[in-house]
């Protein structure tokens, strides 16, 4: 066969043009059913259907949550007012001390010498003041005289308050009631004016120190109810008793205080805690946090349906969070809350909704 094409060229050559229509035909073919695909209208889809829960505000007391850090009430750092050697240690560090108890004495050195010289001087003073006036009314003392000796006297007083006050700087007794915290000399140390000495700390109460931010602070007023939850899960109730008058130039925000009523003298003061402070009672709505959204503008908002069976996406402003759920405020008083398909619906969307398993 292949012999009789070789001798007829003309057949190779008809054979050829056959199967280049029949590709061409074919392209063509295909080419058109495509184009009617592409042309024949899409099937109608129904509404999408969608699980809403129906969902009713409710009183709840509004709070801010914010970080703070727990303080001694109270904490002073006692320094030397006089050169001198540490005499004694009158009190061990850690125990619970008296306003006025003695925590820890310095060596007099001279100075029990100078207020008995101070007390002597002002003793002849005084004689000699005393015997002037008496002079003085029978004219036989100047004026100028008695007032050189009155002089001489406050001067010999005068010494005597700074001698004595020399000495009682030798004992560092406690400014009010409290924790005998920290020393920083041991006995023997010679000690310097403006050396520090050791600290006191008064843990009664405690003061939660945070920082507001300036869009927060317009809803808080001294003497809100604030409950302090510590790290370990235990709780604590205090009031705000402080807020700072202008903001921190950096963090642009407020110092408040807290303060803790702490009886039984627990040792927190150093530790971190939570913040929760009262604003008011509001309306809101309970929700779980997973059905909340965002919009295009980046605002959060939950998608809920009209009674024209219609998405709509509200903004709400989020009250509060917990392991429970979200409140928030925004929505109307009763709203039927997309639970189930809101992924798949947009604002303004026709759906068809069907209350939740669960819900009457």
């Amino acid at each position: 066969m292949f012999r009789q094409l070789s001798k007829r060229p003309w057949l190779i050559a008809i054979a050829i043009s056959l199967l280049l229509l029949l590709w061409l035909f074919s392209g063509g073919l295909f080419k058109a059913q495509d184009t009617a695909t592409a042309d024949a209208p899409a099937p109608e889809q129904g509404p999408v259907n969608v699980e809403v829960t129906w969902l009713e505000a409710s009183p709840m007391q509004r709070q801010h949550v914010v970080q703070g850090q727990i303080e001694a009430w109270r904490r002073v750092e006692l320094r030397a007012q006089v050169s001198a050697t540490v005499n004694r240690l009158d009190q061990d560090k850690g125990s619970t001390v008296k306003q006025g108890q003695l925590l820890l004495s310095l060596s007099g050195d001279n100075r029990p010498a100078q207020v008995a010289k101070g007390e002597a001087d002002v003793r002849q003073r005084a004689a000699d003041a005393s015997g002037a006036e008496r002079l003085r009314q029978r004219n036989l003392v100047s004026t100028n005289e008695l007032i050189r000796l009155q002089s001489e006297l406050a001067k010999a007083r005068a010494e005597l308050d700074l001698a004595r006050i020399q000495l009682g700087n030798t004992q560092i007794t406690a400014p009010f009631a409290g924790v005998y915290d920290q020393r920083m000399v041991e006995l023997g140390d010679f000690v310097q004016p403006g050396q520090s000495l050791l600290t006191l700390v008064d843990i009664s109460q405690l003061k939660v120190s945070a920082q507001v931010a300036q869009q927060e602070v317009t809803q808080l007023k001294l003497g809100q109810p604030v409950r302090v939850e510590l790290l370990d899960g235990r709780e604590m109730q205090g009031e705000l008793h402080f807020i700072a008058a202008a903001a921190d130039p950096n963090s642009r925000s407020f110092r408040i205080e807290v303060k803790v009523d702490n009886p039984q003298a627990l040792r927190l003061a150093g530790a971190s805690a939570t913040l929760h402070i009262q604003t008011g009672e509001a309306l809101a709505h309970r929700l779980s946090p997973a059905l909340l959204s965002l919009d295009k503008a980046g605002r959060h908002g939950v998608k809920w349906v009209n009674e024209q069976q219609q998405v709509v996406f509200t903004p709400v402003q989020l009250i509060s969070v917990d392991n429970q759920g979200a409140w928030v405020s925004g929505l109307p008083h009763k709203v039927a809350l997309i639970t189930l398909g809101q992924g798949f619906v947009e604002p303004g969307q026709q759906v068809t909704s069907q209350l939740a398993k669960g819900d009457s």
